[in-house]
């Protein structure tokens, strides 16, 4: 979600942003009160040397920082830079949930079409339970965005829900 929003397809994702963001800060506020572990894992946007603070900042001095702020990383939030669109993917991120016994996730943020799919699969083939909220997930083409959320509910098993009603796990 920290996402400076000056590619091709911002617009297109801007407009998905605005819809879904609400319910994402919902979900990711509710994550808090319940315990459950929050993890940001971010695209590092091609920058080998980049940080939390880097790529916050780059946000929010992008086109659209009114999307970035809602969602920025509490201090108690883990933070992980992604270099492709799976979250598994060249990150710690399957010995961290492994450390900390969680065997559920709950995916939100952005591309549904794009980098929720590759990590939902990503979970699914790491035998972990996934959660993916409808409304707290944003997309670039509404078509394929349906496409990819039948295949993680038919394929994956994935629970595809509101993101008042997901379920969320404690932290053990």
């Amino acid at each position: 979600m920290l996402n400076p929003y000056e590619h091709e397809d911002a617009d297109r994702l801007i407009e998905s942003v605005e819809q879904h963001l609400p319910a994402l800060v919902r979900l990711r506020d509710r994550a808090r009160e319940e315990g459950a572990l929050t993890v940001y894992v971010n695209d590092n946007h091609g920058d080998w040397e980049s940080s939390r603070g880097k790529l916050v900042e780059a946000a929010l001095d992008g086109a659209r920082p009114d999307l970035v702020e809602p969602i920025l990383p509490g201090d108690d939030d883990l933070f992980l830079a992604k270099t492709r669109h799976s979250i598994f993917y060249a990150t710690p991120l399957e010995y961290i949930l492994a450390q900390e016994e969680v065997d559920r996730l709950v995916i939100g943020g952005q591309v549904t079409e794009q980098c929720v799919l590759y990590s939902a699969l990503d979970a699914y083939i790491r035998h972990l339970d996934v959660s993916v909220p409808r409304d707290a997930v944003a997309h670039i083409f509404d078509d394929l965005a349906e496409a990819s959320l039948k295949m993680m509910e038919r394929n994956m098993h994935a629970e595809v829900c509101d993101a008042e009603e997901c379920r969320l796990g404690a932290r053990h």
